[in-house]
């Protein structure tokens, strides 16, 4: 009988841990999960491979590589497998409700300063400075996405396209992340044949697949149909948008923020821009992912046009279309991770998403950028294409000297979230005292 142990492609099987240990450490990840998804999965590894013996260090590569293939928040995923191989379905979920309560409580708290408090001049000097922060921390996260990313030609072409078809075509953004991923897949070399066999131990490696997906496809969707039926139209369309915007979420956060702005600014005209950059400049002060600024977004539409209650019905239904699924995709695939993480054909269609995506946060940047500096934009419509251009007559003087200020406040707070966010507000102050 083989010793499945023995191979370096196998993970063991977890230690048995108690469950209040459980909830001790990955309470304590959701507390401390500042600083985006590589400050978060740094956590992870520390507390979970380095600082006790619960995963390998293969295998939570190996789940890492797994998450970042799937739609939505790859922490939150990382966090819930994690749960899920130590202490199986129950252990995932509260790993991931972890995860994301603990910021899910503190956006809901910013929701309600923001709606009493964010018209008062000094707020909107401070908050100008914000949004000049915003703007230099995408184009961050675009450079660092750019140098992992890009690697030849066809990368380069991929990134070219995803902005092309967002910012001059005004293409949806789930047509761009199937399109890169086909072509990713059939450009794909085959890989030499494996064993074949279940690999790696998984506790609930015979739980039946059919039976996972409508439990859990049920719980996510059904909800939202009897929404529909029976709910306010608002939270029925918040509802279905951020599910369907849970489906697309490849790349992570920013990759769909510029859809998610312009629909929700745009089409369903729930918020402003400013409101929908100020909702990121406060998501990214917040533990746990990014995408947590659905749930602003949600709140804070529904006070704009019920007051309370309907902001806290609108922040769960938000949630709840936005997470449910992350559970449904670590419950689906778990006990087959591994032979998953290591297909040719998905590895390659990932790999052509983030190349894409490249694309898509330079649209975002370009976006928030116009909108920061100035006042009015004019849409230019042409045979196909749609064409921003800004007015330079409103052009924001403060703004602009903020936007400038950014990149050198970044550097001098080493990149700490925790610093720039207040540093940049404070100026925004400062600068409505002297212009």
């Amino acid at each position: 009988m083989t010793d499945m142990s023995a191979d370096p492609e196998i993970s063991p099987a977890p230690p048995q841990i108690a469950m209040a240990n459980l909830i001790r450490v990955f309470g304590r990840i959701g507390l401390l999960s500042f600083g985006g998804p590589a400050a978060q999965i740094a956590l992870m590894h520390k507390e979970l491979v380095e600082d006790r013996p619960w995963l390998s260090e293969a295998g939570f590569l190996r789940a890492l590589s797994f998450c970042m293939m799937l739609p939505g928040p790859e922490a939150m995923q990382l966090a819930t497998y994690a749960g899920w191989r130590l202490r199986g379905g129950i252990g995932g979920l509260i790993a991931g409700l972890l995860f994301v309560l603990p910021g899910a409580l503190v956006i809901a708290a910013l929701v309600f300063l923001y709606v009493n408090f964010g018209t008062q001049p000094v707020v909107q000097a401070a908050f100008l400075g914000i949004k000049a922060a915003v703007v230099a921390i995408v184009l961050q996260a675009l450079q660092r996405l750019g140098k992992k990313a890009l690697h030849g030609v066809t990368d380069y072409g991929l990134a070219a396209f995803g902005f092309v078809a967002l910012f001059l075509f005004g293409l949806p953004f789930p047509l761009v992340v199937l399109a890169a991923a086909l072509i990713g897949a059939l450009g794909a070399r085959p890989a030499p044949p494996s064993p074949a066999g279940p690999i790696g131990h998984g506790p609930e490696a015979a739980t039946p697949f059919w039976s996972t997906l409508l439990i859990w496809g049920g719980l996510w969707l059904l909800p939202l149909a009897a929404l529909s039926l029976f709910g306010p139209q608002l939270l029925a369309d918040i509802g279905w948008f951020f599910a369907k915007l849970a489906v697309v979420t490849f790349g992570g956060a920013y990759a769909v923020l510029a859809y998610m702005s312009q629909t929700v600014v745009g089409q369903y005209q729930w918020i402003d821009t400013g409101q929908m950059i100020d909702a990121l400049g406060l998501a990214e002060t917040t533990p746990g992912p990014l995408i947590l600024v659905t749930q602003f977004v949600a709140m804070l539409a529904g006070a704009l046009a019920s007051g309370a209650w309907m902001a806290i019905a609108a922040g769960l239904v938000a949630l709840w279309a936005t997470f449910l699924p992350c559970f449904l995709w670590i419950f689906l695939a778990a006990p087959h991770v591994e032979r998953i993480a290591s297909h040719p054909r998905l590895g390659a269609a990932l790999r052509a998403i983030t190349a894409a995506v490249v694309g898509v946060i330079l649209n975002l940047s370009v976006w928030f950028l116009l909108h920061v500096l100035f006042r009015e934009i004019a849409v230019l419509e042409l045979p196909a294409l749609t064409l921003m251009m800004p007015v330079m007559a409103s052009l924001n003087v403060s703004a602009a000297l903020l936007v400038l200020a950014a990149p050198v406040v970044a550097l001098a707070c080493g990149g700490r979230l925790a610093l720039i966010l207040p540093v940049m507000g404070g100026l925004g102050i400062l600068l409505a005292q002297v212009i």
